[in-house]
Protein backbone atom coordinates (compact mmCIF):
# COMPACT_ATOMS: atom_id res chain seq x y z
CA UNK A 1 0.00 0.00 0.00
CA UNK A 2 1.33 3.28 -0.71
CA UNK A 3 2.27 5.51 1.54
CA UNK A 4 -0.19 9.39 0.77
CA UNK A 5 1.73 11.06 3.81
CA UNK A 6 5.05 11.07 5.39
CA UNK A 7 7.97 13.38 6.74
CA UNK A 8 10.37 11.01 6.60
CA UNK A 9 12.26 10.68 3.02
CA UNK A 10 11.61 7.26 2.37
CA UNK A 11 10.20 5.58 -1.36
CA UNK A 12 6.25 4.58 -1.81
CA UNK A 13 5.84 7.66 -0.06
CA UNK A 14 4.55 10.82 -0.75
CA UNK A 15 7.19 12.80 1.23
CA UNK A 16 5.27 16.58 2.82
CA UNK A 17 7.67 19.41 2.70
CA UNK A 18 7.21 22.96 3.79
CA UNK A 19 8.89 25.93 2.16
CA UNK A 20 8.98 27.70 5.55
CA UNK A 21 12.30 28.43 7.01
CA UNK A 22 14.09 26.50 3.92
CA UNK A 23 14.92 28.88 1.81
CA UNK A 24 17.62 27.44 -0.63
CA UNK A 25 17.59 23.97 1.30
CA UNK A 26 14.77 22.40 -0.07
CA UNK A 27 15.94 20.14 -2.97
CA UNK A 28 13.91 17.39 -4.72
CA UNK A 29 15.54 14.03 -4.76
CA UNK A 30 14.96 11.87 -7.79
CA UNK A 31 13.24 9.05 -8.02
CA UNK A 32 10.68 9.98 -4.47
CA UNK A 33 7.86 11.60 -4.69
CA UNK A 34 6.56 14.77 -2.61
CA UNK A 35 3.28 16.98 -1.31
CA UNK A 36 4.09 20.58 -0.83
CA UNK A 37 2.29 23.03 1.52
CA UNK A 38 2.92 25.70 4.12
CA UNK A 39 1.53 24.01 7.44
CA UNK A 40 -1.44 26.24 8.65
CA UNK A 41 1.26 26.06 12.40
CA UNK A 42 3.90 28.49 10.33
CA UNK A 43 1.08 30.64 8.83
CA UNK A 44 2.92 33.89 10.39
CA UNK A 45 6.51 32.50 9.68
CA UNK A 46 5.69 32.24 6.16
CA UNK A 47 7.63 35.12 4.27
CA UNK A 48 7.75 35.82 0.42
CA UNK A 49 10.43 33.75 -0.39
CA UNK A 50 8.46 30.99 1.21
CA UNK A 51 5.88 31.73 -1.29
CA UNK A 52 7.45 31.84 -4.27
CA UNK A 53 9.55 28.67 -3.66
CA UNK A 54 6.05 26.72 -2.78
CA UNK A 55 4.59 28.20 -5.93
CA UNK A 56 7.89 26.88 -7.83
CA UNK A 57 8.19 23.40 -6.36
CA UNK A 58 4.38 22.64 -6.79
CA UNK A 59 5.23 22.51 -10.78
CA UNK A 60 7.39 20.06 -10.52
CA UNK A 61 6.44 16.48 -11.72
CA UNK A 62 7.67 14.86 -8.64
CA UNK A 63 5.26 16.77 -6.33
CA UNK A 64 2.44 14.84 -6.71
CA UNK A 65 0.25 16.88 -4.42
CA UNK A 66 -0.33 19.97 -2.62
CA UNK A 67 -0.17 20.51 0.90
CA UNK A 68 -0.29 20.03 4.01
CA UNK A 69 -2.15 22.99 4.16
CA UNK A 70 -5.12 23.95 5.99
CA UNK A 71 -7.17 25.10 9.32
CA UNK A 72 -6.09 24.52 12.72
CA UNK A 73 -7.00 27.77 15.46
CA UNK A 74 -4.54 26.58 18.34
CA UNK A 75 -1.19 27.95 16.79
CA UNK A 76 2.07 29.26 18.27
CA UNK A 77 2.10 33.25 18.13
CA UNK A 78 -1.65 33.32 18.09
CA UNK A 79 -2.74 34.51 21.81
CA UNK A 80 -3.98 37.87 20.89
CA UNK A 81 -6.10 36.77 17.73
CA UNK A 82 -9.37 35.74 18.18
CA UNK A 83 -10.24 31.83 16.84
CA UNK A 84 -12.01 33.52 13.67
CA UNK A 85 -9.09 35.98 13.31
CA UNK A 86 -6.96 33.06 13.25
CA UNK A 87 -9.13 30.62 10.48
CA UNK A 88 -9.90 33.90 8.65
CA UNK A 89 -5.74 34.48 8.16
CA UNK A 90 -5.40 30.76 7.51
CA UNK A 91 -8.61 30.51 4.74
CA UNK A 92 -6.83 33.43 2.43
CA UNK A 93 -3.42 30.93 2.28
CA UNK A 94 -5.18 27.90 2.17
CA UNK A 95 -7.05 29.74 -0.69
CA UNK A 96 -4.07 30.30 -2.23
CA UNK A 97 -3.09 26.44 -2.26
CA UNK A 98 -6.47 25.50 -3.61
CA UNK A 99 -5.36 28.06 -6.52
CA UNK A 100 -2.26 26.17 -6.87
CA UNK A 101 -4.31 22.80 -6.62
CA UNK A 102 -6.28 23.68 -9.14
CA UNK A 103 -4.85 25.23 -11.80
CA UNK A 104 -2.12 22.44 -11.83
CA UNK A 105 -4.29 19.71 -11.26
CA UNK A 106 -3.10 18.41 -8.20
CA UNK A 107 -4.68 16.43 -4.89
CA UNK A 108 -4.94 19.06 -2.00
CA UNK A 109 -4.32 17.64 1.41
CA UNK A 110 -5.30 18.92 4.18
CA UNK A 111 -4.60 19.15 8.09
CA UNK A 112 -8.05 20.44 9.90
CA UNK A 113 -8.11 20.99 13.59
CA UNK A 114 -11.84 21.91 15.22
CA UNK A 115 -12.28 23.45 11.80
CA UNK A 116 -14.82 21.01 10.33
CA UNK A 117 -17.98 23.58 9.69
CA UNK A 118 -15.62 25.62 8.11
CA UNK A 119 -13.91 23.55 5.43
CA UNK A 120 -16.88 22.05 4.35
CA UNK A 121 -18.42 25.70 3.50
CA UNK A 122 -15.19 26.17 1.83
CA UNK A 123 -15.59 22.89 -0.25
CA UNK A 124 -19.02 23.63 -0.64
CA UNK A 125 -18.73 27.49 -2.01
CA UNK A 126 -15.71 26.72 -4.37
CA UNK A 127 -16.96 23.36 -5.78
CA UNK A 128 -13.09 22.15 -6.43
CA UNK A 129 -12.21 19.40 -9.35
CA UNK A 130 -9.40 18.83 -7.61
CA UNK A 131 -9.73 16.26 -4.46
CA UNK A 132 -9.29 17.21 -0.81
CA UNK A 133 -7.87 14.93 1.26
CA UNK A 134 -8.26 15.00 5.05
CA UNK A 135 -5.15 13.57 6.13
CA UNK A 136 -4.27 12.26 9.77
CA UNK A 137 -8.34 11.79 10.11
CA UNK A 138 -9.06 9.95 13.94
CA UNK A 139 -13.17 11.36 13.74
CA UNK A 140 -15.39 9.66 15.16
CA UNK A 141 -18.35 7.85 12.28
CA UNK A 142 -20.71 10.56 11.94
CA UNK A 143 -18.19 13.21 10.79
CA UNK A 144 -16.73 10.87 8.64
CA UNK A 145 -19.87 10.37 7.03
CA UNK A 146 -19.93 13.95 7.11
CA UNK A 147 -17.22 14.85 5.06
CA UNK A 148 -17.47 11.91 2.53
CA UNK A 149 -21.25 12.80 1.63
CA UNK A 150 -19.41 16.51 1.01
CA UNK A 151 -16.47 14.75 -1.56
CA UNK A 152 -13.42 14.25 0.78
CA UNK A 153 -11.28 11.40 1.14
CA UNK A 154 -10.45 10.54 4.32
CA UNK A 155 -6.29 9.32 4.80
CA UNK A 156 -5.77 7.33 7.82
CA UNK A 157 -2.81 7.06 10.01
CA UNK A 158 -1.42 4.70 12.67
CA UNK A 159 -4.25 6.02 15.43
CA UNK A 160 -7.92 6.13 13.55
CA UNK A 161 -11.12 5.57 14.78
CA UNK A 162 -11.92 2.23 13.30
CA UNK A 163 -15.43 2.56 12.76
CA UNK A 164 -14.81 5.33 10.59
CA UNK A 165 -12.25 3.50 8.71
CA UNK A 166 -15.02 0.87 7.90
CA UNK A 167 -17.18 2.99 6.40
CA UNK A 168 -14.87 4.64 3.96
CA UNK A 169 -15.17 3.46 0.76
CA UNK A 170 -11.80 2.06 -1.25
CA UNK A 171 -12.34 4.88 -3.55
CA UNK A 172 -12.09 7.62 -0.90
CA UNK A 173 -9.47 5.78 1.18
CA UNK A 174 -5.96 6.43 1.73
CA UNK A 175 -3.46 5.40 4.15
CA UNK A 176 -0.02 7.29 5.33
CA UNK A 177 2.13 7.03 8.26
CA UNK A 178 2.58 10.89 8.77
CA UNK A 179 6.22 10.05 10.56
CA UNK A 180 8.11 12.80 11.68
CA UNK A 181 11.91 13.14 10.89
Amino acid sequence: MFDSHTHRLRRNAIVDIDPVGKEGKLRLHKGYFYSVGIHPWNLFKATPADIRMLQALAAEPQVLAIGECGLDPKIEGSESLSRNEIIEAQTTLLTFHISISERLSKPLILHIVKAYPEIIALRKSLRPAQPWIIHGFRGKPQLARELLAHGFHLSFGTKYNPASLALTPPSRLLRETDEMP
